[in-house]
């Protein structure tokens, strides 16, 4: 794949946003630049339906300034959608006119349809959900979808969003009882007119600014320790407590809450009510926030348009290799690690020594292939760098609990210091859990020292011998490994451990392959 570099517009009723993704050859890509504006372009709508002269003049402004800083940059394409308060204004075709008269970007408005697919398509892209509900709460318009199996099945794009629904419904900074009620029972009966939106029993992904900011909120409210929001999970009764919390605030106190941004803290609330109210009809969540939205649907389908997809097979895989691709590790190295621990935890368990299922063993593989990736931060630190930065950034499909996992086995250097990363997260994880974070992590750790030299000698690993108090593992390899042999002495240690066992080690030089 050539290098790209792609920018999006994404113009909708209450923010307009500039990102800039880029691609490189290996078809790793990052986001490189992402700018946001709060336009409320809806409140520039007057009684007849049109976007009065001023709004179309901010239109033109922020793009203006959109250009000035697109050219510091390579764009290989760019896109620019407009959403709800341009698509529904009366003068929609002079809106557009004046855009490509002042602008050099190349503008669509979306429909109703398109806007909700791409949302759609940002969310089954970017986390492991094969069932759900989104719900895209804007300005001026809530797209909703339903999908099955990663298939889109149903969508619709409601004419309410969080500024509108404020308008209509709340006279001042914070709705009274009875305003509150009237917006979820007109909430209710929108949602109720669609058949196949009733008793869905699956989770309900929240896409947009809101959702956002309200997850922030019950982070803080909970003193949440796991840093990103992609994927953060809220029940039914959190969600409750959330908004409660927010209702009994004034205007101003909420504008002074770390993770609500001040420009919404006016329409938290109505947007709140939108969320949780679908999940209601839905059949009670949970709900789970996407950081991943339209512009992230544009994205995906113009980066995967070359290889005539439209979705990544597997999710979890794909952000492993693009984390592995973008620290630059050792693949090789890598594999080398993943194959190994896979023939001592089969080996363990054949034996009767562990008892792993399925999930647990997809865990270590993955760990495995980005163990110790702090490393390329600095050597001397690899476990802590490790550990840092896999708790410090979202890794699309893993939930957070997967995540944490996943750090804790991919830094594992001692016992001590998983207790000691363990502390700020004692709530949310058992004594079990870290029993098996200290078992794969060893396992990991011992495999590692199989490839200290990264020359990939060691061919196999074998449990030859086992009682209640010892094992033996013979380890097959061919050519030099004094390094490995070294270091693996030193490591068994950390597995004898969990396994209760002394372990044995035997070097058996394997014969090279006729040539």
């Amino acid at each position: 794949m050539n290098s790209q570099q792609i920018g999006i517009i994404d113009m909708g009723s209450n923010s307009v946003r500039f990102v800039i993704y880029e691609v490189d050859r290996y078809a790793c890509f990052r986001e490189v630049q992402n700018l946001k504006v709060t336009a409320r372009l809806s409140t520039y709508i007057d009684d007849e339906g049109s976007m009065n002269e001023e709004g179309i003049q901010l239109i033109l402004n922020i793009l203006e300034r959109f250009e000035k800083v697109a050219d510091n940059y390579s764009l290989t394409s760019i896109k620019g959608a407009a959403t709800a308060a341009v698509r529904n204004a009366a003068n929609r075709d002079e809106i557009m006119a004046a855009v490509m008269e002042g602008s050099s970007f190349p503008f669509d408005v979306l429909s109703e349809e398109e806007e909700a697919y791409y949302g759609y398509l940002a969310v089954t892209n970017s986390t492991d959900i094969e069932e759900g509900v989104t719900i895209d709460i804007g300005g001026g318009s809530t797209e909703i979808t339903y999908f099955k199996d990663r298939e889109l099945q149903q969508s619709i794009s409601f004419p309410f969003g969080a500024l509108t629904l404020k308008k209509q419904f709340i006279e001042s900074d914070t709705p009274d009882e009875k305003e509150w009620k009237k917006l979820k029972q007109f909430l209710a009966n929108s949602y109720e007119t669609l058949e196949w939106l009733a008793d869905k029993d699956v989770p309900v992904i929240g896409i947009g600014g809101s959702a956002r900011n309200l997850a922030l909120v019950h982070q803080e409210m909970i003193g949440y320790p796991l840093s990103g929001l992609h994927q953060y999970r809220m029940s039914n009764d959190e969600m409750e407590e959330t908004i409660d919390s927010l209702l009994d605030m004034s205007m101003k106190k909420r504008e002074k809450i770390d993770g609500l941004s001040k420009d919404r803290a006016d329409i938290i609330l109505p947007a709140a009510a939108a969320m949780q109210m679908l999940m209601k009809v839905t059949g009670g969540g949970p709900f789970i926030v996407s950081t991943k939205g339209l512009r992230d649907g544009m994205f995906f389908e113009e980066m995967l348009r070359s290889i005539e997809v439209t979705h990544f097979p597997n999710v979890k895989e794909e952000s492993f290799y693009q984390l592995s691709n973008h620290y630059r590790l050792n693949n090789a190295h890598q594999r080398r690690i993943t194959i190994l621990s896979a023939y001592l935890l089969n080996e363990l368990q054949k034996r009767g020594a562990i008892e792993v299922n399925p999930e647990q063993a997809r865990l270590l593989r993955l760990s495995a292939s980005i163990f110790y990736i702090g490393e390329k931060i600095h050597p001397e630190s690899k476990s802590q760098h490790t550990f840092y930065l896999l708790t410090n950034q979202s890794i699309d499909g893993m939930t957070h609990q997967e995540r944490l996992a996943v750090a804790f086995t991919s830094s594992f250097k001692s016992k001590s210091y998983l207790k000691q990363f363990a502390n700020p997260f004692r709530e949310w994880i058992s004594k079990d859990d870290l029993k098996l974070y200290e078992l794969l992590g060893a396992i990991n750790k011992f495999s590692y020292a199989l490839n200290i030299s990264e020359q990939s000698s060691i061919t196999k690993v074998e449990v030859v011998k086992m009682n209640k108090s010892s094992l033996t593992l013979q380890v097959y390899y061919q050519g030099d490994i004094y390094f490995e042999a070294e270091q693996a002495n030193k490591y068994k240690k950390h597995l004898e451990r969990p396994l209760k066992r002394n372990i044995d080690l035997v070097f058996t030089q394997e014969d090279p392959p006729a040539s």
